[in-house]
């Protein structure tokens, strides 16, 4: 009689841990090789979410971020994908980039919205992530982004995977155009 009862509480128990949780699925592509050889997992949750707003970079510097990510600089664009043998796009770039020092962030460039440390466009500085719309600017919802590459002072530039005439990872100054998409900078390095 007490093992029913036990058995119950247990599965309840269990049940009751994940319910709100993001679930996660792990596919081939869903997994990089850095520099070592070594396979990074990429956690994506599959319920849209971000799971979450602290991105921790341990010990890495925002100079060596930016000089892995220009190791990039070339690779094609390509919708959805994380595999420096196909191609990025904008977010993909970015995963691969902070991934390859084992650093987790979100997966879609729109779940970096919630990501905290917002800073002024002013004071972005190198290491700083800087969000945009996509394409069409009167739907503000974050669609793009990039690694900004410059500091307070200094045209602001920004590494990131494009789809448009660049198609790749390229480095791009703040044009006007890319002034109309701007969202937010988030402050990653602390």
């Amino acid at each position: 009689m007490r093992l029913p009862v036990l058995l119950s509480f247990l599965i309840l128990t269990l049940l009751s841990c994940g319910g709100d949780k993001p679930t996660y699925t792990i596919t081939a592509a869903d997994t990089v090789a850095d520099t070592a050889g070594r396979k990074t997992v990429i956690l994506a949750p599959t319920d849209g979410t971000a799971g979450m707003n602290n991105i921790n970079v341990g010990n890495t510097t925002p100079s060596q971020l930016i000089a892995f990510a220009r190791t990039a600089i070339g690779i094609p664009y390509k919708y959805g994908s994380t595999d420096p043998q196909q191609g990025f796009d904008c977010s993909g770039f970015i995963t691969y980039t902070f991934n390859h020092f084992g650093i987790a962030v979100p997966r879609t460039s729109a779940d970096f919205t919630n990501v905290d440390h917002e800073v002024s466009l002013k004071d972005a500085r190198a290491g700083d992530l800087i969000l945009f719309t996509g394409t069409d600017s009167t739907v503000r919802i974050v669609g793009h982004m990039g690694i900004v590459i410059t500091n307070p002072g200094e045209e602001l530039q920004f590494i990131h995977s494009t789809s448009g005439r660049d198609n790749g990872v390229t480095i791009s100054a703040l044009t006007k155009g890319y002034q109309e998409r701007f969202v937010k900078v988030v402050r990653i390095f602390r």
